[in-house]
């Protein structure tokens, strides 16, 4: 059996090459029922009015949330996709890290609806998401 340790490693090792490399995303914490992720916030991440780009928030939302579907599922037979994600941006960031919280609101046999919390270094909240992702059963 994989400890939370290994889970976390795997996950890290597994993005690199990917866009959550390039924005720096890495997975910090697991528990039962909830995966954490961290993303810097630097110009890389920014929109023309120098702050943080709204889809640098949902790739780290949907990086997180994916993720904890993935952990969940049985990966020898089934595999997750995401169906559908939203987001409502109460904050502007302009540096920092920021932390992003996935649980689960529903875990099915088929899908799983997650919300992500992304808050700042002093807790406030950022944005926060939603996500559906669909299992699959894997085609052999």
């Amino acid at each position: 059996m994989i400890n939370t340790e290994e889970k976390l490693q795997v996950l890290n090792k597994i993005s690199s090459d990917t866009l959550m490399e390039h924005l720096g995303i890495l997975y910090t914490e697991i528990g039962e029922d909830y995966l954490v992720a961290e993303m810097p916030v630097t110009s890389k991440h920014y929109q023309p009015m120098r702050i943080l780009h709204g889809g640098a928030t949902l790739a780290l939302a949907e990086s997180v949330g994916s993720a904890l579907s993935v952990i969940h599922i049985d990966m020898d037979r089934f595999e997750v996709k995401g169906m559908e994600i939203n987001a409502n941006h109460i904050r502007s960031v302009k540096k920092g890290t920021l932390r992003a919280k996935a649980k689960f609101i529903h875990k099915g046999r088929t899908s799983h609806i997650v919300e992500i919390n992304i808050c700042n270094e002093q807790d406030k909240l950022i944005s926060i998401c939603r996500l559906t992702n669909v299992v699959l059963k894997k085609q052999l």
